[in-house]
């Protein structure tokens, strides 16, 4: 396996396959997932004939589990590390969930040269909990709700996500795949239950709105309307009014995993914006 040591001892495992110099995807997996959530996008880019690289973000998946540093500037710093190590340049970044704010996070912060676009897909910036100034948000009772789910019967909590709202499997007419609900649960269980703990509060308190301005390159923001992890009201309707210069996609009916559920659509409309 391949890992990019972080200046604190982190190991940061990442895949990067195809060609060295063809364009760089990279993708940034949501909580409390690791690069395998991509496995639908990874093989459509790389037969594509792009260059196709995802990590696991500190604390999950095949990284270290860190008990430190599984906020917001680290995961960015370290994928400015990764970038570095891997000699990323002109890369398209692609996020789902909180890794829509670890891409924000990053690219606003990039080296020049480094980024050529961004995607945000299902993802939680400008900020997710419910405060004076956001008051539309989630209140913090949800994610501690999360927090204390996650402590009493991780294994359970981590079925229960899955089976229910992440993939919309708990509404009318939906049919749940077994092999989706094991392999989320498979990915979560691989990672540090501190570090997922940490990270809930990272990707539900961490304001992005300053990243978002400071973003100049072309950001897709793709959404369901039917997302009930983050509601598309207070993140991707309030994003596009962020970002200088982005597109709003938003898909009738999608649910927050709907770059696995229904990839087949996701792909292609990713292909369209990386070909523009």
């Amino acid at each position: 396996m391949s890992f990019v040591t972080m200046g604190d001892g982190t190991e940061i495992f990442y895949k990067d396959w195809g060609p060295k110099t063809a364009q760089p995807v990279v993708f940034h997996h949501g909580w409390p997932l690791s690069a395998d959530d991509w496995d639908a996008q990874l093989m459509y880019f790389l037969l594509k004939g792009y260059r196709v690289v995802a990590h696991d973000r500190r604390g999950h998946g095949r990284s270290t589990q860190t008990h430190t540093g599984n906020e917001m500037d680290t995961y960015a710093a370290d994928v400015i590390e990764l970038a570095k190590a891997l000699d990323l340049k002109n890369a398209i970044h692609v996020g789902h969930s909180t890794g829509g704010g670890e891409v924000a996070r990053y690219v606003a912060r990039a080296e020049k040269g480094r980024v050529a676009k961004a995607v945000l897909i299902g993802a939680v910036p400008p900020i997710m909990v419910k405060s004076d100034k956001n008051p539309g948000g989630l209140p913090i009772e949800v994610f501690d709700g999360f927090r204390a789910a996650q402590v009493a019967n991780r294994a359970q909590f981590f079925l229960d996500v899955p089976t229910g709202p992440f993939y919309g499997f708990n509404r009318p007419g939906a049919k749940p795949s077994q092999g989706i609900i094991q392999n989320w649960w498979r990915q979560g269980m691989m990672g540090g239950t501190k570090a997922q703990y940490d990270c809930i509060k990272a990707f539900s308190e961490t304001d992005f709105t300053e990243d978002l301005k400071a973003i100049t390159v072309p950001v897709l923001i793709m959404h369901g309307d039917d997302d009930q992890i983050v509601p598309i009201a207070d993140s991707a309707h309030l994003a596009i009014k962020l970002v200088k210069n982005g597109t709003l996609k938003v898909y009738k009916g999608l649910s927050h995993g709907m770059a696995t559920v229904n990839a087949d659509l996701i792909n292609e409309d990713l292909l369209a914006f990386f070909k523009a």
